[in-house]
């Protein structure tokens, strides 16, 4: 995975899967500090990816999409992941 920071490595792995997507990154590993995942240095994120890609695509179907994008580092950098996936507009 390349250098940089985990919201660094999550937006170029989303941007890599979703070239015409705008994307916000927050990491809100600081309101789950003392939680039983956190014990394993993976943090929580919440992330906004508006694509094209989305276009006609149920809630489900665009989670899906996320998740398969992120899939490495779901395994290395991500312990919660909150997605708010939509098609433009």
């Amino acid at each position: 995975m390349s250098a940089g920071t985990r919201m660094d490595r999550i937006r170029s792995a989303l941007l890599a899967a979703f070239p015409d997507a705008v994307i916000t990154v927050q990491d809100d590993s600081h309101l789950h500090a003392g939680h039983a995942g956190a014990a394993t240095g993976r943090g929580h994120f919440s992330v906004r990816v508006m694509s094209a890609a989305f276009e006609g695509l149920p809630l489900l179907a665009r989670h899906r999409a996320v998740y398969t994008a992120l899939d490495a580092l779901m395994q290395t950098d991500i312990h919660a992941l909150a997605i708010d996936a939509r098609p433009p507009g």
